[in-house]
């Protein structure tokens, strides 16, 4: 049986997301079993996900994939480089021979590798290193970097879809990763871009029309929608980050110092600034926009406010995941879990319960996923869902 691997957040599921899994197999054949590694509570913005973990699987079962695995907290709120890391790592960890289907702007995954590998190069490293002491951002000296060797290649991390795909290069040979075979097509711009394109609409739209309670099924394919009508009726969804504006507020104004010097992408005397603001400001828009600056990027500093509303540290980031955990599945995806059972290289977790038998250090990482998801409830509108401890309540889903 032939796999293919997407790795993805499903922020929520939609049409682009459909297509992607019809081009995979359009390149792999009709009976490849799809495997997406997905994030879970949390996604890499460093806010919750517009709904949850459990019913974003279901969305992506219902319109094509047929496993779904988690990309735990700790790698899903995370940057680019690690987020890659993460999901690299998931699919490597099944030991199964897989084929890593990614959309690119470019469609070139020749050239993708090459700007993958010239990235990895002493001098290309030391040439970031000199441009980021300038005091421009990290993004901006790795590809002033780049363009000192291959300037074809610095324009190529201009797209944000190349910056993942150049990541999950240098990921599969970070990782020695052989069994994983990187494939990429050329993919319609959607998921950053800020308008509607007949049935296509980037995520971070869709979600600005889900909290204003708008119509989106013209974009999320018709059985994925009946899942998301299902959750908004309900009321688990969509979760808004300013229900816990105040939580996250009074967790920055309590932290110690070590606490911050520990934060993920703290260096560079960052935390000081952050907690600094922390402490002083009276919403969470302030505290971004206090430390927020040319030489650090929003983005970045969303996800240190996760980190620390959610207790992830630096150190956390540096390992990758310790288990593979199954968020949802079909008959196709069961054959995968069938062949994974004797050859994966990590736990594999079906049931919520098997967590409790984890290594010391693989549960501290389940541990935050356990935050994750309840800080998520919290974010919900309807104050009856914000229940805890839900982590714990539901297995995969099974299709």
């Amino acid at each position: 049986m032939k796999i293919a691997g997407i790795i993805a957040e499903y922020n929520p599921f939609h049409s682009g997301h459909a297509l992607h899994i019809e081009k995979t197999r359009e390149k792999c054949g009709e009976d490849t079993a799809v495997v997406c590694v997905m994030s879970g509570s949390f996604v890499q913005r460093g806010e919750p996900a517009i709904l949850s973990k459990r019913a974003r699987a279901e969305m992506a079962l219902v319109s094509g994939a047929d496993l779904v695995l988690e990309n735990p907290t700790v790698w899903a709120v995370s940057s680019a480089e690690r987020f890659a890391a993460g999901g690299v790592a998931v699919l490597q960890a099944l030991n199964l021979p897989i084929v890593l289907s990614f959309g690119s702007e470019c469609g070139d995954i020749e050239k993708l590798q090459k700007s993958a590998d010239l990235l990895g190069l002493d001098a290309v490293r030391e040439g970031v290193k000199l441009a980021m002491k300038a005091g421009i951002s990290y993004a901006a000296a790795r590809e002033k970097a780049l363009a000192a060797v291959y300037r074809e290649g610095a324009e190529l991390l201009r797209g944000p879809n190349n910056i993942l795909g150049v990541e999950y290069l240098k990921a599969i040979s970070a990782l020695g990763a052989e069994k994983i075979e990187p494939f990429t097509f050329q993919r319609i711009a959607t998921e950053h871009d800020g308008a509607e394109s007949g049935s296509l609409a980037p995520a971070s739209r869709l979600r600005e029309l889900m909290r204003e309670g708008r119509d989106v099924s013209p974009y999320i394919p018709e059985a994925a929608h009946a899942i998301l009508s299902r959750e908004l009726e309900a009321g688990l969804a969509p979760a808004n980050i300013n229900n816990i504006e105040a939580a996250i507020l009074y967790r920055l104004r309590t932290m110690g110092e070590e606490e911050f010097a520990a934060l993920p992408d703290a260096s560079e005397g960052l935390w000081r600034r952050l907690m600094a603001a922390g402490r002083r400001e009276a919403s969470l828009d302030a505290v971004l926009s206090s430390v927020k600056s040319k030489r650090y990027a929003l983005s970045r500093i969303r996800r240190m406010v996760a980190a620390a509303a959610l207790g992830i540290s630096a150190e956390d980031q540096r390992g990758l995941p310790p288990y593979i955990r199954v968020l949802g599945c079909n008959e196709r995806g069961r054959k995968v879990l069938h062949l994974a059972r004797t050859a994966a290289k990590k736990p594999l977790i079906t049931k919520p319960a098997a967590a409790k038998l984890l290594e010391p250090e693989a549960r501290e990482i389940f541990d935050i996923d356990v935050r994750a998801t309840d800080l998520f409830r919290l974010a919900l509108n309807d104050p009856e869902n914000r229940l805890g401890g839900t982590e714990w309540t539901y297995g995969p889903v099974i299709m």
